[in-house]
């Protein structure tokens, strides 16, 4: 098949879309189809690209790129691909684009809705009074896209039930994106490179560490997890929790832990190479985070990969994920959260146990396996075809 993945964000972007796409593309090439992404331009984005198509594009909303709605000569180009199929990633600008193009070219599409937009209007409604007013907007947005499509993926149940209560009407299937699970698993890092990073971030080798890759935004919750550390840590002068991450709210997240007093416990590490974030998992004993905005969160599924315990604030993307007791515990206030940490951490033993526990559940995460059932839903959506052939 020759297939066209149009989405905002890419390689090197570092989020969840961008290494959902990554993993994609990847994969079905391997599996010998023809892959081309159209996305925004980025500084930071190699030369010499294979099948990458850039639009033209801005900086919006933080870390985000808005590109063009439709760009002339792209158009020209793609239309000379001989495209089957293409696979919308957003919303916005390129996922306008790629449905334009769909219509114009006469060929299925289909669409992944990773993002729960009403989570995220504080963006755009700086004000609460509109915030209402943004939430029913960013449905509309979402109902009318997906029901354009010839079918609908969502990463979980969480996503797909959301949708059918905004009144989408398509087949939506559940395909959790995949990772490569090799990238993190423990065995591929040398325990000496690991104590030589932990000691430059000042943890000492006895030292049990709660870890946090990811985002540094308002929607992220992390103020709940410094706010449930304050009293945690005050007797736990061993136990330290490091993040690693950039956004718009890590001036504040800072802030925040020197006023909670746990700023000597508290380290904040900055952004990392996604090339190098494997090894960055090896850092921790146990993953946290109190996040309620997740559409699938690969953070967890990473973070098993490496065989560490996740311990989660409780939401339904966490279903099939986090095997309660086993690889890791959802809690939902501060005295379940505190009852977690302490289940792990004080027993050795345990903790080693549900670390082999938390690599063995993510066989399924497999990016291989992700590709495999995104090609037969293709496959399945040509077979069915539209109600007009395809532009010769």
């Amino acid at each position: 098949m020759k297939v066209g993945l149009f989405t905002d964000t890419y390689y090197p972007q570092i989020n969840g879309v961008a290494t959902s796409v990554l993993m994609l593309k990847e994969n079905l090439t391997a599996q010998g189809h023809q892959v081309y992404v159209f996305t925004t331009t980025d500084p930071d984005a190699l030369q010499d690209e294979v099948n990458v198509y850039r639009i033209p594009s801005i900086p919006f909303a933080s870390a985000r790129r808005l590109g063009m709605f439709y760009h002339p000569n792209m158009a020209k180009t793609i239309k000379g691909l001989g495209l089957d199929l293409i696979h919308t990633h957003t919303e916005f600008s390129l996922g306008i684009f790629g449905r334009t193009m769909a219509r114009e070219l006469k060929i299925p599409t289909v669409h992944t809705m990773h993002t729960i937009y009403e989570d995220y209007t504080h963006y755009i409604a700086k004000f609460s009074a509109l915030d209402g007013i943004a939430k029913s907007a960013v449905r509309k947005l979402s109902s009318r896209f997906c029901n354009a499509a010839d079918a609908v993926i969502v990463p979980t149940g969480k996503v797909r039930d959301l949708l059918q209560t905004y009144g989408v009407d398509r087949d939506i299937s559940i395909i959790p994106t995949g990772i490569e699970l090799d990238k993190f698993a423990k065995g591929n890092y040398d325990p000496a490179v690991t104590r030589k990073l932990r000691a430059g971030l000042g943890v000492d080798e006895k030292d049990k560490v709660l870890l946090y890759i990811g985002r540094m935004s308002e929607e992220k919750n992390i103020g709940e997890i410094l706010t449930g550390l304050k009293g945690y840590l005050r007797d736990k002068h061993n136990v330290k929790l490091i993040l690693i991450g950039d956004g718009p709210d890590k001036d504040n997240l800072e802030m925040m832990a020197r006023e909670l007093g746990i700023h000597r416990q508290t380290i904040f590490a900055g952004a990392r190479p996604w090339d190098e974030i494997g090894l960055y998992y090896q850092l921790g004993d146990v993953f946290v985070s109190a996040s309620q905005s997740e559409t699938q969160g690969l953070t967890y599924i990473e973070a098993l990969a490496a065989g560490l315990p996740v311990i989660a604030k409780a939401d339904r993307c966490l279903d099939g994920v986090v095997q309660e007791g086993v690889n890791g515990y959802c809690f939902h206030g501060q005295t379940e959260f505190h009852q977690a940490l302490d289940s792990i951490l004080r027993d050795d033993l345990k903790k080693e146990k549900m670390s082999v526990a938390a690599a063995r559940s993510t066989a399924e995460f497999s990016a291989s396996h992700f590709a495999d059932t995104v090609a037969v839903l293709y496959e399945n959506v040509l077979k069915i075809g539209k109600a007009f052939p395809k532009a010769s």
